[in-house]
């Protein structure tokens, strides 16, 4: 027996127009960015808390700089997975703040080496940890420079290439020649 249903068939919904291109600095490249930032926010913390916890009079300058290095992480985390134009702002503030510190407390871990007797995330210049924490912000800081950029021409990715730049049928640029 019949349900009382029309056996004619509705009519497909229309198709839904093209999504826009995200806005956002968590898009491409920049996931890899803030999965990176994420996993250094996560160590740093922990680290600095084990630290902290169980041997502060060690080391206290060492684990102090470890959590300030986490705080710096995750804030770099966070503002760089909201993008919004304010959150991109305080991430190049947090990635400047991040490339002054590996390089300041390297500089001193290694003239110094009295106050580092347990490294820090960021002492060596971030050698513990194969010198992440050193190029870290510099790809921070252009990635950011990207999308600043970006904001500025319009909104494209393409019209954030240099004009004298050629680029491929994709809309990426090409090598020079």
């Amino acid at each position: 027996m019949r349900s009382g249903r029309s056996s004619v068939s509705e009519p497909a919904a229309a198709p839904e127009p093209a999504a826009a291109r995200p806005e956002s600095t968590r898009t491409g490249p920049g996931r890899l960015l803030v999965a990176v930032y994420g996993l250094f926010a996560l160590s740093a913390s922990a680290r600095a808390a084990v630290q902290i916890a169980t041997k502060f009079g060690h080391a206290p300058v060492a684990y102090l700089l470890s959590a300030f290095a986490a705080v710096v992480y995750i804030i770099a985390t966070v503002t760089l997975t909201a993008g919004s134009p304010t959150a991109r702002r305080i991430a190049v503030v947090s990635c400047s703040v991040e490339f002054a510190g590996v390089l300041a407390v390297g500089t001193w871990s290694l003239v110094d080496r009295a106050t580092f007797p347990d490294a820090t995330v960021w002492s060596g210049y971030g050698s513990g940890y194969g010198f992440v924490p050193l190029v870290l912000p510099v790809f921070g800081l252009l990635w950011l420079r990207y999308w600043s950029r970006r904001d500025r021409t319009g909104g494209t990715a393409e019209s954030a290439v240099p004009a004298d730049t050629e680029t491929t049928s994709a809309g990426t640029p090409s090598a020079p020649a």
